[in-house]
Parts: C-alpha cells; structure tokens; sequence
C-alpha cells in the first residue's frame, strides 16, 4: 500500500489537549480552522496529548469535512486507563492543564496497541487513522516495544487496519534502531534536525532514505529559541534554558537570514524540509495567530544563497 501523501506542513495537535495552559473548546477550533485555512490537511495528535482530550477536539472538527481531504495520525504504547489516586482538582503530571481523572499506562503489546488504536478512533470519530506511531517507546522499554509492539504495527497494515506505521520519538538513536528493526513507512522525529543541531544527519536519515522511510520533521523551533526573529534573553532549547553558546549561535544565525531578507523562524522552518528524507513539517500552535504564521511561513520564498552564507560560516553542514 502506498504511504499517504503528508507535506509540506501539517498541524501539531498537543496544544489544543490543554499542553502547558487551559485552552477553551472555541480557541482550539480557531486554532484548527485557521491551519485548515493556510493550506494543513495533515493533523497529527495522541491519547497522551490532554489524556485524550486533543483527539475528542480534532474528532470534533473534522466531523463535516470530507474524509478523503485529509489525514490524521495518532500514537499508540500509552494506555489511558482509570486513575484510582484521583482527587477533586488534581490536574494532569504530565504537562497537560486537564483533570487527572486518567493516567498513562505503558502497553506495547497486542492487545494494548488494539485497544489504545480503537478508543483513538472512537474520540477521534473515525472508522481509521491513516497513520499510526508507536509513541516514545524509550521513555518505557525500547527493547520492548521493537519486540512487541513494531510486528504488532506491521500486522495492522497488513490487515488494512491502518495504511501505515511508524514511530515518533525525541531520538535519533531510538529511531535509528526502530528503522533497523522494522518496515516503517515513517518516523516523527521531534527536534533532532534542526536550523540549529542535525544529530539525525548522520545516519538515521541515510538510513530512512535507503530504507524508503518518509520523515515528519518536528520541533523544528527547537523549543522555542527558533520562534521569534530576535533570540529572545531568556531562550528556550530542547526544554531547558539556552547556554550562552547555543544562544550566541542562534543569534548569528538571525542575523544572517536578515541579510538575506527573511527571519530565522521562516528559515528554521524551510531548513528543516532540505533534507530528501524529509516529507513534512508537523508544527504546534497555540492560537490561530501561531497557525496563521506557521503556513505564512511555509509559504515564503527563502533565497538558496542563505544556505549558501550559513555554511560559509559553518552554521549549517555544507550541502545542507
């Protein structure tokens, strides 16, 4: 089966299930509209994203629009299951401002994945996901879910359960060693090919391009130092406060793309697409507004001679 077509750009759906504040039911379909508007048609969630609650939202959206306009994919390894230590106004431990009626249960077996895939599908409202993605599975036990859970995803698409699989994982290693294993047709890789670090570079992305495996680019803000045309003081990268180095390269780097007339938001998003294994951008946003950007972005004309002045000074790989 061939794998669905997902590029250039498509919507990150952790924001809208509540990541970091509370977000009213109308502002998430703001948020949604507005990428459906800019062009997205590619919506990427999971049950972890607000214990389901991104997916109930998404479901919610995409109820009266055509099925075949658009494709959805959503993870499995992470079992919302009831939570017995649930007290009146505890929220969510996770990074998710919802009540923790629920927690999170590893679960990469059969009949995990199974029953994680149909209760998706049912706040989703869908008959199928197009695309499935064992979740962080080295948050848990890699060898596990390599062993269990990666033949389980074949089997699906065997079935024609779903039409393809994959893994997302913050890890170049960890989706090193899933590519290896397995016939995926993709992997999410979150924050490890970007403007500012190319960890992934060196051999998954050969590997997934010997292999035929498409890459979704995510993080590609580097959480968050990427995000603005000016580096903020107080940047953000891979989850923790900047280092002064880290910051004195991005800051270059905005200078540079200045010279060249575009912002180092617009580049980090175009940068992140070069590479031939990469088939789409998967970006988050937390407004309409973030949204509106993200697709204003992607539609930009970024000059090659940037790249060319980036190497040069060997902010980038050459050939980048």
């Amino acid at each position: 089966m061939t794998a669905p077509e997902v590029g250039p750009i498509g919507l990150g759906c952790a924001s809208i299930g509540n990541l970091y504040r509370e977000m009213s039911g109308a502002d998430a379909a703001g948020t949604l509209q507005a990428a459906w508007d800019g062009g997205s048609r590619y919506f990427d969630t999971a049950p972890h994203y607000g214990l389901g609650l991104s997916e109930r939202r998404l479901g919610r959206f995409l109820a009266d629009r055509p099925r075949d306009g658009f494709l959805v994919s959503t993870k499995v390894g992470r079992l919302l299951v009831e939570n017995p230590d649930y007290s009146d106004g505890d929220t969510d431990d996770e990074g998710f401002a919802v009540p923790a009626t629920l927690k999170r249960q590893w679960d990469p077996s059969e009949a995990g994945i199974r029953r994680s895939l149909e209760e998706s599908l049912t706040r989703l409202g869908l008959e199928r996901a197009d695309i499935v993605y064992l979740h962080d599975p080295d948050a848990y036990d890699l060898a596990a879910g390599i062993e269990q859970g990666l033949p389980v995803l074949e089997k699906l698409r065997s079935e024609g359960t779903v039409d393809a699989v994959g893994v997302g994982a913050n890890s170049a290693e960890t989706l090193l060693a899933c590519v290896e294993a397995a016939e995926l047709d993709y992997i999410m890789l979150s924050g490890c090919y970007t403007l500012l670090d190319q960890p992934a570079a060196h051999e998954l992305l050969p590997a997934c391009l010997a292999k035929g495996v498409q890459v979704i680019n995510v993080g590609v803000y580097a959480t968050g130092i990427l995000a603005q045309p000016q580096v903020p003081a107080r940047a953000h990268y891979k989850y923790a406060p900047a280092s002064a180095d880290i910051q004195a390269k991005a800051a270059r780097i905005a200078g540079i793309c200045e010279r060249f007339g575009t912002d180092l938001p617009t580049a980090a998003v175009h940068f992140s697409l070069r590479h031939p294994a990469v088939a789409a951008v998967v970006a988050g946003a937390s407004s309409a507004a973030q949204a509106e950007q993200n697709a204003a972005r992607i539609q930009a004309q970024v000059p090659e001679e940037l790249w060319t002045a980036l190497a040069t000074e060997e902010l980038i790989p050459h050939g980048s």
